[in-house]
């Protein structure tokens, strides 16, 4: 996998000094810039004191806002469009780069909040808002707008040029986590998942590198909700989980886990998956990795903390009655396996890797890219510009201001049910580094 130092610095900025982890592709992961938090608090609506410019949610294709999803806190970048298209009677606005409940680490005050390399669409009568109080934000967008956005979005048509790259390079990198050589062979695994009305990630207590691998839906069998838990993992111990199979659903009412910082060290990683469900009343904790471009994720969970990051499709939405789902922002620090010069994966598992059959129940549908036949959503834009100026300055014009922020809402209620037991054995082997040593180690391999 290539990552050019000087690519990364282009689109995120200098790697803060506390970066210590194996970086994923173009440096994304960690807190970037010189106001990062010491430590990052569960989410709450407390005021703004520190600043992230990394980014948060990475889309390889399409952005979808629909029934009654909320926010999108810190940076957000889609290659291809944005399309906000809320159900009526709900809260007119979506906001993005700030949230009323999360971790309050916005991006910088004038820096980019969304960009857009596709069209940015917001049906009459909503608001998508980049501004809270005194932190506004850039909203840049390549091709054309419709709709209200507060502060007044900037048009320029390279908007995602610096960025195109990426999704390729996490399609490399999310096949990297869960395979460990070209014949598709799976990464070992440290730990087992056992399936006991809740599910249980029991690690071996000592890794550096906490490895677990599922191959089922996280459902009830009725498709309800479980708890997720994790036990004797190391403190300061990166966990991840390669969750296998073309599609995968995930009901959860996931609240903390077992101690301080393990959700910035735990990444949930879908190399294979093409139609990726996460729904529930809880706080599903953790990064996400989903490494196919044809993808489409449906996200209708309360919230989630951590990195959100696609080589395919997003609809961010609601189940039900329900509403004010949120994105919340928190770092990925993890060590993640160094994968060096890894070959483009290929397109699917050999037999050596079956992909799972998913559970079978008429109470648990798969999500499909469009919510719903009367919102005429089209298929997602794979492949947006591929031409790469260079990256263009901040603006800092003025800006109109906006109405108060109307904040967010956590429910947390579930249920229980179902067994299964899945995992595996053996160990995975951890290489850390800075991106500026990944870099002189390729080098010296090439030389």
């Amino acid at each position: 996998m290539a990552v050019t130092v000087a690519a990364a610095a282009a689109m995120v900025g200098a790697v803060a000094p506390n970066a210590a982890a194996d970086p994923l592709p173009g440096g994304l992961g960690p807190c970037l810039g010189d106001d990062c938090p010491p430590a990052w608090l569960d989410p709450h609506s407390g005021p703004v004191v520190h600043h992230d410019n990394n980014i948060n949610i990475f889309v390889g294709g399409d952005y979808l806002v629909r029934e009654a999803a909320a926010e999108a806190e810190g940076k957000v970048v889609t290659l291809g469009k944005f399309d906000m298209m809320k159900r009526e009677g709900v809260s007119e606005i979506y906001n993005v780069g700030v949230a009323g409940v999360g971790s309050r680490v916005p991006p910088p005050d004038g820096s980019d909040h969304l960009t857009v390399g596709g069209d940015l669409t917001v049906q009459s009568g909503k608001r998508l808002l980049a501004e809270e109080g005194l932190n506004h934000g850039v909203v840049r967008y390549a091709q054309g707008l419709s709709g209200t956005v507060i502060p007044a979005p900037v048009h320029d048509a390279d908007a995602t040029d610096p960025y195109t790259a990426l999704r390729d390079e996490l399609t490399v990198a999310s096949h990297c986590y869960a395979y460990d050589d070209n014949d598709n062979h799976r990464r070992p695994t440290t730990g087992t998942v056992v399936k006991d009305g809740d599910v249980y990630f029991t690690g071996d207590g000592t890794s550096a590198l906490q490895v677990f691998a599922v191959d089922a839906d996280l459902t009830t069998e009725a498709g309800g909700q479980e708890g997720i838990v994790f036990r004797d993992i190391p403190d300061g111990a990166t966990v991840l989980v390669n969750v296998y199979g073309s599609t995968r659903n995930i009901s959860t009412y996931m609240g903390s886990l077992p101690q301080s910082g393990l959700r910035e060290h735990l990444m949930w990683n879908f190399p294979d998956a093409t139609t990726i469900g996460l729904k529930g009343t809880g706080q599903f904790q953790g990064s996400m990795l989903i490494g196919q471009p044809s993808s489409m994720a449906t996200l209708a969970i309360s919230g989630t903390n951590g990195r959100f990051y696609t080589a395919g499709s997003l609809t961010h939405t609601s189940e039900g009655e329900s509403g004010g789902q949120e994105l919340h922002a928190y770092p990925f620090e993890g060590d993640l396996p160094d994968c060096g010069e890894e070959p483009s994966p290929s397109p699917s598992p050999t037999d050596e890797s079956p992909t799972p059959t998913p559970s079978p129940t008429d109470e648990s549908p798969s999500p499909s890219p469009t919510p719903s036949p009367s919102e005429e959503s089209p298929a997602p834009s794979p492949s947006p510009s591929e031409s790469t100026p260079a990256p263009r300055p901040t603006p800092t014009d003025s800006r109109p201001s906006a109405p108060p922020h109307p904040g967010g809402e956590l429910p947390n209620t579930g249920s229980r049910g179902g067994e299964w037991v899945i995992g595996g054995i053996a160990a995975a082997l951890l290489v850390a580094g800075s991106a500026a040593t990944l870099m002189a180690r390729r080098t010296r391999r090439r030389g």
